[in-house]
């Protein structure tokens, strides 16, 4: 009939407030359309007042530490905070003891051509450098048996500082067969005590003998800052090299004393060489006045009776 309406449209008809609460399955009175679709989503109990958590859409989170689980960003930060970390401390520690040998160096004492001949008389320069040489090997043998056994039972925090002092203490007794062996063979480097204490401890850091006839040769690496860094690159191999000495049950010790003894040996050979081909005869050389002493030099009573003071 006119002004019915049609049945199509009479379908889609809002139900009233009060056969919605008969039927008990949509909205609240008051609530609207958005809020009634919403609480079909929401489990038993759990509405905005307190009584539960909302259903989520979303699936569980992953498992944290899963097999196959990428690692979150802040723990991969973490990570490589710690490695930078960890590589700034070593390169301290590194700096540290490169500081602690150039403090030492001068400090060092080191016997004159004259006194050296007049301790072992009647030998020539070759028989003189081999004295030399084994009374260094022996003593660094001594330091490294010392330390080795001293790590009998090896305690982790300790291990650097028995590392750093046995580098600083075969440091100081290879700087003095340096200088003595570059007395021996007449090629004692110009300059004050400081600047020959900086050009041995450049034929330390290089493992070569110096050529006194060019000085620029080994004084251009002070000058430029690159003595320190390649003393922190030698001390780094010393360091690799001597990690064997740390071993438990006096093993430590025994390879500590083969591995310094022949680390000077080798040393030794290699500026012995070196200085052989620029050698100057002892009757050849000018007088040379007596080498200056550091006032605070270390204590030579203290120093390995091989060393023969």
């Amino acid at each position: 009939m006119a002004g019915d309406t049609p049945s199509r449209k009479r379908r889609f008809r809002r139900q009233k407030p009060s056969e919605t609460l008969r039927g008990g399955s949509g909205p609240a009175e008051g609530a609207t359309p958005s809020d009634g679709h919403s609480a079909v989503l929401l489990p038993h109990g759990a509405g905005d007042d307190g009584r539960g958590r909302p259903a989520s859409l979303e699936g569980p989170p992953p498992a944290a530490d899963g097999p196959g689980t990428p690692a979150k960003p802040g723990r991969l930060a973490a990570v490589r905070q710690g490695v930078r970390k960890s590589g700034e401390n070593a390169k301290a520690a590194l700096g540290h003891l490169a500081d602690r040998i150039i403090e030492i160096a001068p400090r060092v004492p080191v016997r004159d051509l004259d006194t050296l001949r007049r301790q072992f008389p009647g030998l020539g320069p070759e028989q003189l450098a081999d004295k030399l040489v084994a009374g260094a090997a022996n003593a660094t043998s001594t330091v490294g048996a010392g330390i080795g056994a001293a790590a009998m039972m090896p305690v982790p925090p300790a291990m650097p500082a028995e590392l750093a002092a046995e580098i600083a203490g075969v440091s100081a007794i290879e700087l003095k067969l340096i200088a003595e062996l570059h007395e021996v063979y007449g090629m004692r480097p110009e300059g004050n005590l400081r600047e020959r204490s900086t050009a041995y401890l450049t034929a330390w850091t290089e493992e070569r003998g110096l050529d006194v006839t060019k000085p620029a040769t080994y004084k251009n690496i002070a000058l430029s800052g690159g003595l320190k860094r390649e003393l922190r690159q030698q001390i780094m191999k010393r360091t690799i090299r001597n990690l064997p000495n740390l071993m438990p049950f006096m093993v430590g010790a025994a390879v500590g004393a083969v591995m310094n003894r022949r680390d000077t040996r080798k040393l030794a050979d290699r500026i012995r060489k070196d200085l052989r081909t620029r050698q100057v005869p002892w009757d050849a050389l000018p007088a040379l006045p007596p080498l200056e002493q550091h006032k605070d030099a270390l204590d030579a009573s203290q120093w390995p009776r091989e060393l023969g003071h």
